[in-house]
């Protein structure tokens, strides 16, 4: 019998009430006519209607990235009935800890508590989700573990207040994420079996690529200019306060090639269903992050052209709502769409992530499985 894995138990947590759109820059900062002017044509265009921040009104941090993270676990292990010494593994994934030093997981266990437990961080951007994910399910396929926590995590919010580009060199590419990201954080129970007394997620599939050996970087923080080369990094200036005069930490996007990014993403779902990974005929729900509803539209035009009659109410997203979350935001969906009854039991879920830094995707397929009792009844 094939060794697999469920999600048993789902939380998020976002930080503060929501913001509307017009109340961003009161939070952020930036209202003078140029960047108003940039606000609201980003935000027109990503489809973004609301999001959390953990910053209050004067700009000040009022939570941790790792509370954030800890409070999405704690979430998921109550819809469990679990503890955190129920735990034999703790996956985590972000962009960018609270600190340099130790790893992110690391500090998120310490926050969190239980028992000893093995800990990975997964870094990147947003695919570092299913990178993660990916790590938690080999681990209880493998039988080290009987039960494991997975979750992403994004303060993004420290890096995209005004005082960040004061006395800066200005680049537009820093000021297009300014509007696109926000906070947040979302996670899952993985365990060996399904849950005794609810559905279950089984596990079908985890895939990963990297597609960098035939794309330059994206996405990126602390790179002086546009070529990667000794002495052009943040660490090699003479001061960490040298390195921000320089731009070097602002997020910055290269948005003339997000164009492509669809593309490629596109292309690597024709591979996975000429692989026969995912059966269109088949396939119930699509949950996919993205930064905008204009990959949105792309991937609709492209999929009503593969699959005549192709059904947009199959996908899913909470873009509009809970805002750009990078590497937690396929949790925060998965989490929304699972407490609406949206998924039942036999249907199937495929999870999408891509991710502009360097061009990466991230897949998982999931199954939606009736609970165990119920399957012992049946049987």
């Amino acid at each position: 019998m094939t060794a697999t894995a469920y999600l048993t138990g789902l939380g998020r947590y976002l930080p503060g009430a929501p913001v509307r759109n017009d109340d961003v820059a009161s939070r952020l900062g930036g209202v003078d006519r140029r960047t108003e002017r940039i606000r609201r044509r980003i935000q027109n265009a990503n489809g973004i209607q609301q999001r959390y921040y953990a910053m209050d009104t004067e700009g000040r941090t009022t939570e941790l990235n790792e509370e954030l993270a800890a409070k999405a676990v704690t979430a998921a292990l109550a819809d469990r009935g679990l503890e955190a010494s129920d735990l034999g593994m703790l996956a985590t994934a972000t962009t960018q800890g609270d600190l340099l030093v130790p790893g992110f997981a690391s500090m998120v266990h310490g926050r969190l508590g239980g028992g000893p437990m093995q800990v990975l961080t997964a870094t990147g951007v947003c695919a570092s989700s299913i990178a993660a994910l990916d790590a938690a399910v080999s681990k209880i396929r493998l039988g080290d573990h009987a039960r494991a926590a997975v979750v992403g995590s994004e303060l993004s919010s420290r890096w995209l207040h005004q005082r960040r580009f004061e006395g800066v060199e200005d680049h537009l590419d820093a000021h297009f994420l300014r509007w696109m990201l926000s906070d947040g954080a979302g996670a899952a129970i993985v365990e060996f079996q399904p849950r005794p007394d609810r559905p279950s997620l089984r596990v079908d599939w985890v895939r990963q690529v990297s597609l960098a050996h035939e794309h330059e970087v994206c996405m990126r923080a602390g790179l002086h200019g546009n070529a990667l080369e000794p002495g052009k990094t943040w660490q090699d200036f003479d001061d960490v306060a040298g390195a921000e005069r320089a731009g070097l930490l602002q997020i910055r996007q290269d948005t003339s090639v997000l164009g492509e990014l669809a593309q490629v993403g596109l292309a690597q779902f024709e591979e996975l269903v000429e692989l026969g990974l995912v059966d269109l005929k088949k396939l119930d729900h699509v949950i996919c992050h993205y930064s905008t509803n204009a990959f949105r539209d792309v991937v609709f035009d492209a999929l009503a052209a593969r699959v005549p009659g192709f059904d947009a109410s199959r996908w899913f997203s909470n873009l509009e709502t809970c805002g750009n979350t990078g590497a937690a935001s396929i949790y925060i969906a998965l989490d929304e769409a699972w407490r609406t009854g949206r998924l039942q039991p036999g249907q199937t879920v495929l999870l999408a992530v891509p991710e502009s830094g360097r061009f990466s995707f991230g897949f998982a397929h999931l199954t939606v499985v009736a609970p165990r009792q119920q399957r012992s009844t049946s049987a």
